[in-house]
């Protein structure tokens, strides 16, 4: 079985410590990419994946390459061409101080390279699934055309397509984007979507009422009247005291039945960036697994609490840190 996963690689540059962007003239790299970190992450688990994207051909995109390879991923479906690779910048928050993210991904070669450079029948030949997120669609014009040809080609193959919204209104705003329209077709092709009601609330263009577990049940029972293919919800609650200190709890709602984890608390927060992703990863791999709703949700809210420990965008945690995920902080020997 392989997921296959369409989306931008890109780097991330970030300050050291707690640092502000630029106070000192030094930057941390790391391999980004909503995409490529729930890939690396279902791959450090054991899975097989497989990175559909295009990186600029110069020794930016070669690291990037060498990077996923490293870590299990199969980038045989990895165009590389001439241009630039995407970058995004962050400063981490602290304390009270939110973190902060700066995109310079205009005109990438992914983001600039034409839908019908795609060759769908060799990217997902012998792929058990298809990922996408909801990043590549805002990135502009040519991604968003990708990205439904590729949805549209994984279901004409009897492919499953899971999709996690990752609304970003920076990068829908920067062209003349009609995200409600484009989202609308692309998760009329999944079976899983990653999303709470508020994404829920961008597709169909109304609120819900009620207050936690009510509001996205009725959220979810509409996203299921309103897109058939649709059989799984997950998303995450996350309860943020300070930029060290979240609860978190892990939800998976399907058209008969739901399971809501107990909140957890997440201290001493290293990274929190790529914790979604991870919480993907988490998910596919407990469904991969032949788990149920619980297992699921459950596995989803471990691998996401794990990413918080750790720098960087992806998880890199194996079955056993997940196994061992609850059974106490002591030293393990």
């Amino acid at each position: 079985m392989t997921t296959a996963f369409f989306g931008e690689l890109m780097l991330r540059l970030s300050p050291p410590g707690r640092e502000l962007l630029l106070q000192t003239p030094k930057l941390e790299v790391n391999v980004g990419g909503a995409e490529a970190n729930v890939a690396t992450g279902l791959a450090c688990l054991g899975h097989k994946v497989r990175m559909i994207s295009a990186v600029a051909d110069n020794p930016l995109g070669g690291a990037v390459i060498g990077e996923l390879r490293r870590r299990g991923v199969d980038t045989s479906t990895v165009a590389v061409e001439a241009g630039r690779l995407g970058l995004y910048f962050l400063t981490p928050g602290a304390g009270l101080r939110a973190s902060e993210v700066v995109y310079d991904r205009a005109h990438s070669v992914f983001a600039d390279r034409a839908e019908s450079a795609w060759d769908w029948d060799v990217a997902l030949e012998g792929a058990t699934r298809l990922h996408l997120s909801g990043i590549t669609p805002a990135l502009g014009p040519n991604t968003a055309a990708a990205a439904i040809a590729a949805a549209e080609a994984a279901s004409a193959k009897g492919i499953p397509v899971s999709f996690d919204g990752n609304y970003r209104a920076k990068l829908w705003e920067a062209w003349d984007s009609d995200p409600r329209s484009v989202l609308t077709r692309l998760i009329g092709h999944a079976d899983i979507l990653f999303g709470n009601h508020r994404d829920v609330s961008l597709l169909l263009g109304r609120e819900f009422s009620g207050d936690g577990s009510d509001r996205r049940r009725e959220a979810a029972q509409a996203a299921f009247e309103a897109f058939p293919k649709l059989q799984i919800i997950a998303s995450t609650a996350r309860h943020v005291d300070d930029a060290d200190s979240h609860r978190i709890a892990a939800r998976i709602d399907m058209r008969s039945s739901w399971h809501q984890t107990k909140e957890i608390l997440v201290a001493g927060i290293v990274d929190r960036i790529g914790a979604g992703d991870a919480f993907a990863a988490g998910v596919l791999h407990g469904l991969a697994e032949g788990g149920d709703a619980k297992a699921a949700a459950e596995a989803g809210l471990a691998l996401t609490c794990l990413k918080h420990s750790l720098p960087g965008d992806a998880s890199l945690f194996t079955r056993a840190d997940l196994d061992a995920f609850g059974e106490g902080l002591d030293v393990r020997r």
